[in-house]
């Protein structure tokens, strides 16, 4: 009786399922309807969307289908918030509320719907990495109407944002710098927690401690690149939707290295058609252009009859060149066959430190016209006025075209130049390239016969 008692117990019957009735697993849903109830011959298949990460719930099979939506989820774009803030002096216009005690800033169906009030971008990167994102900001400006943008970027990246009318705010934080300070680092974080985002992008490669950083803003979505390796472990849980770049230097993608952040943010949604990304353009205030304008005069330059010369080899960051393109820097001693090359304009030299002016006059020439600017906002409207631009890869060339003037542009090679100016002959654009991959190797009578641009754009006027 005892080795008895010590056999285990048989299973009890409720646990027990007999083998005639078959076993199916369905997901529960409260939209259930009669064409939904689960198959006895065959499995049931059901096709839904795209799943939005799937890092945060690996049986998330995306939106269904067959979604039915009310009035609160009306389709189109979002309206524009009409009612003015309690307080005019508050920019972030908070109803009264006791201390202590949180707002829900965002009603219900707002949320659910995804509609974006607050936007902010985080740009790794300089000059021409920042300047390369103002399509996309128009693309946020056009696909959620009465948005507000702000920025943060690297010192030199946000000095950008003076050419820019649709950034709201633009703050200064390093997303490069691998060790940042502790104060900055929890300063920064608490300064956009504190702005309540419904959207905050990133095109800082993100591992773990960058998701980490965006997940502690509290933004609703929040959206980034990732590191292509296995350096992006563990960021996906923290984000919101991923982009996988090609490569780890996200310039080397040229003019469209943001490709598949627009593609996102266009993406056709509930009867709103693809949004386009819009062309590249710039704005410029009277007294920046007041301020550039005696600079140029001083320096012998008269409105419209000069061409300026960007990208002289130089060590100052403020050389406003790509990430993507190492070689974008020319020597002085090249620059001096193209000066003797100009027929008709006067050059004007575009230096980025006062330590080149003895250099250029020493090796150009002694009467020469040179304007010291280390702005991206003076640069813009040096260009504005000007007959048009010889430069290398740098920002100058955006700038140029942004602002449809004729332009030369200076690569190492061909590629890069297609990879960079897109369509080059539609905007007023003459690719010159060196045949070696070198750009100190440049063909200086090709330069020449390519400043013909400069003539015929002169008799269009």
């Amino acid at each position: 009786m005892a080795s008895t008692s010590l056999l285990p117990k048989t299973i009890s019957p409720f646990l027990s399922t007999p083998r005639s009735v078959p076993i199916h697993f369905t997901k529960p849903s409260l939209f259930n309807t009669l064409d939904h109830l689960p198959c006895t011959r065959k499995p049931c298949i059901h096709t839904y969307a795209k799943k939005k990460n799937q890092w945060l719930d690996p049986f998330d099979d995306g939106e269904d289908p067959d979604m039915e939506y009310g009035s609160l989820f009306v389709d189109g774009k979002q309206e524009e918030d009409l009612r003015p803030p309690d307080d005019p002096d508050n920019p972030y216009g908070f109803l009264k509320f006791p201390m202590g005690y949180n707002v829900e800033i965002a009603s219900l169906a707002s949320k659910i719907r995804g509609d974006v009030r607050r936007c902010c971008c985080i740009i790794s990167g300089g000059v021409y990495e920042n300047l390369l994102f103002f399509p996309i900001i128009q693309l946020i400006k056009d696909r959620y109407p009465g948005v507000q943008v702000d920025m943060v970027a690297g010192e030199r990246g946000k000095q950008t944002y003076e050419l820019n009318k649709n950034v709201r705010w633009a703050n200064v934080y390093d997303p490069d710098d691998e060790w940042p300070e502790p104060a900055d680092y929890t300063d920064m974080v608490g300064l956009l927690k504190n702005r309540y985002y419904d959207l905050i992008l990133s095109t800082k490669l993100a591992g773990l401690g960058h998701a980490a950083f965006m997940f502690m803003t509290s933004a609703r979505d929040r959206v980034s690149y990732i590191y292509p390796n296995v350096n992006a472990a563990g960021a996906g849980l923290l984000l919101s939707e991923t982009f996988t770049p090609d490569s780890l230097n996200l310039a080397e993608g040229g003019y469209n290295m943001y490709h598949q952040m627009a593609e996102w943010l266009g993406r056709p949604f509930r009867n709103v058609p693809r949004q386009p990304v819009p062309p590249l353009k710039v704005s410029i205030s009277r007294k920046l252009k007041a301020v550039v304008e005696a600079k140029y005069r001083t320096a012998g330059a008269e409105k419209g009859k000069y061409i300026v010369f960007h990208g002289i080899e130089s060590d100052s960051k403020a050389s406003m060149r790509s990430r993507g393109d190492t070689d974008s820097l020319l020597p002085l001693e090249k620059w001096a066959y193209v000066f003797d090359a100009v027929r008709g304009f006067k050059p004007v030299f575009v230096i980025p430190h006062e330590k080149e002016r003895e250099n250029v006059e020493e090796i150009v020439a002694d009467d020469i016209s040179i304007v010291f600017i280390t702005t991206p906002g003076q640069l813009a409207a040096l260009i504005n006025d000007s007959a048009g631009v010889i430069s290398t890869n740098t920002a100058a060339i955006q700038l140029a075209i942004a602002r449809e003037k004729p332009c030369i542009a200076l690569f190492s090679t061909e590629e890069k130049g297609k990879l960079f100016i897109p369509n080059a002959e539609e905007k007023n654009c003459t690719i010159v390239s060196s045949q070696t991959g070198k750009l100190k190797d440049i063909d200086v009578g090709a330069v020449e016969n390519a400043m013909q641009i400069f003539v015929m754009s002169l008799a269009l006027i």
